[in-house]
């Protein structure tokens, strides 16, 4: 029964991550009907310049805001001129590539500023552990499912009660017609990945400190962000949070009971089972276009 739990709460704290990763997709999905495929890169700039502003002097605060700033400025540049050039209509999907080649550039960069080790980010919640019904567990696993749910809330208050919040939801349905209606559709896109960006820097921040930070940890976490995202449906934020809190819980166990090697091999199997099942994830709806 312990070593269940322990794998419950260690599960919690990788599907907690995952949820954000996969928030960020919604949000961007939300507004523009496009991703940025480099969004896993978000999180490791987020705790790499972190701990290169620390290495200068920063505090900690200071540096995790630069981070998350310089992270919002990112998503602002690569939505003007890797996405919005290739993006022109609903069934274009040149961004595709034009993202994974920017991510691509950013980890070379990063390698050759940073380096190619890895780097844990001090902070105290990893400082000792705390018992939960005899599982161990540092609060920083704690603070990232709990994040993730905060997120999702903050988020969807967010579309129902404020005007960029609507605004991103008319021009997702149609941005045609928000744009007649007087608003601004890029910049509209441009908040989204902003807001994207941001949390994704904010969750590398969050993790960093136990998994360490390097050029490529945002490579396999944006790739599992992104299959969360697919099935717990794309367009809905609690969908995207429910299976990724689910899909690091079922990782957990299968590394420990069977293998590091099947974890991965029954983790994407599941997705592919899952989108037979039910294409559009699990909380998805069936989008219809009128031609």
């Amino acid at each position: 029964m312990q070593t269940a739990l322990q794998y419950a709460f260690s599960g919690l704290a990788i599907g907690g991550i995952y949820a954000l990763v996969a928030l960020g997709f919604h949000i961007m999905w939300s507004a523009a009907k496009a991703v940025n495929f480099a969004h896993g890169d978000t999180l490791m700039l987020g705790a790499v310049l972190t701990i290169m502003g620390m290495d200068a002097g920063l505090p900690f605060p200071i540096a995790a805001l630069v981070s998350i700033a310089t992270s919002c400025v990112f998503g602002i540049l690569l939505e003007r001129f890797a996405v919005r050039p290739f993006a022109k209509s609903a069934a274009s999907i040149g961004w595709m590539l034009t993202t994974i080649a920017v991510g691509i550039m950013l980890e070379a960069l990063v390698t050759m500023r940073f380096g190619g080790f890895s780097r844990p980010l001090p902070s105290p919640g990893v400082s000792h552990a705390i018992s939960i019904f005899g599982a161990g567990v540092y609060p920083q696993e704690v603070l990232i499912p709990v994040f993730a749910i905060v997120v999702m809330l903050g988020f969807g208050w967010m579309q129902r009660k404020t005007l960029i919040g609507r605004a991103m939801q008319a021009v997702a349905f149609d941005r045609n017609a928000a744009a007649l209606m007087g608003i601004n559709v890029n910049a509209v896109f441009a908040v989204s990945f902003a807001l994207a960006a941001g949390l994704g820097a904010a969750a590398g921040i969050l993790v960093a400190p136990v998994t360490q930070a390097s050029a490529t940890m945002g490579l396999i976490l944006g790739l599992k962000g992104f299959a969360v995202a697919i099935i717990g449906g794309i367009a809905s934020a609690p969908g995207v949070v429910v299976a990724g809190l689910a899909f690091g819980i079922i990782e957990k166990f299968v590394e420990g009971y069977i293998s590091t090697a099947a974890r991965e091999i029954i983790g994407f199997s599941l997705m592919i089972l899952v989108l037979l099942i039910f294409p559009q994830g699990l909380f998805g709806k069936r989008e219809v276009f009128k031609v």
